[in-house]
């Protein structure tokens, strides 16, 4: 069975177990998300078609990170004005597994989320844990309260509890970075760049000033 469904503006097919990036939505790693507006109900038989939208039916899902994409800059030049404007925007992103496609007014099934959830923790707690055990120790964590590095676009609880096995415990930390820390990080997590990818020295340094 699949769906077509309608969200931030554009319109997705998905079926089960779907892993699909769309406009981000509130909400944390593991929650669930309903779809209601549903296009489109396809199966082996029959198809529904909606007026706009297929009365019954929603789609469900269940957050597995938020993210953001890759840097997009904007130049503007005014002729002969001296006048030039650079940006930079990363649009904001929400990474969803489709759990289940509903019709006829079915209510979603409290397990629907639970086999991945169970799935992460019984096939990737026990190894996480296992990799958080086998990490060097590469910085010194700083006295006090530790920072919620969740917040760092791109970084869940699991990559937060291997970046404290690491040391790294607060937004100053990050942001103090050198490109030899950066480097020896890369190599401790397999990382190949995602750490200037997604920019995380000037996202910490934004929420250390907060």
């Amino acid at each position: 069975m699949f769906a077509v469904i309608k969200t931030g503006g554009k319109q997705y097919r998905v079926a089960q177990d779907d892993v699909i990036k769309i406009e981000k939505l509130a909400g944390e790693a593991g929650d669930t998300v309903t779809f209601e507006d549903v296009l489109m109900v396809g199966g082996e038989t029959d198809t529904m078609i909606g007026a706009p939208t297929v009365e019954g039916a929603s789609v469900v899902g269940e957050v597995v990170e938020q993210g953001r994409t890759r840097k997009i800059i904007i130049f503007k030049k005014r002729r002969r004005q001296n006048s030039r404007r650079r940006n930079g925007h990363r649009q904001s992103l929400t990474e969803v597994r489709i759990t289940e496609i509903l019709t006829n007014g079915a209510k979603p099934s409290k397990t629907a989320a639970k086999p991945a959830a169970a799935k992460a923790d019984t096939a990737e707690s026990a190894p996480a844990a296992e990799a958080e055990a086998d990490l060097p120790v590469l910085f010194t964590a700083p006295d006090g309260a530790a920072d919620d590095l969740k917040k760092i676009s791109g970084v869940g609880p699991v990559l937060e509890k291997k970046l404290n096995a690491l040391g790294i415990t607060t937004y100053a930390q990050v942001a103090a970075f050198t490109a030899e820390d950066i480097a020896r990080v890369d190599d401790a997590l397999s990382f190949k760049g995602r750490i200037e990818r997604d920019n995380w020295v000037q996202q910490a340094k934004d929420l250390a000033a907060e």
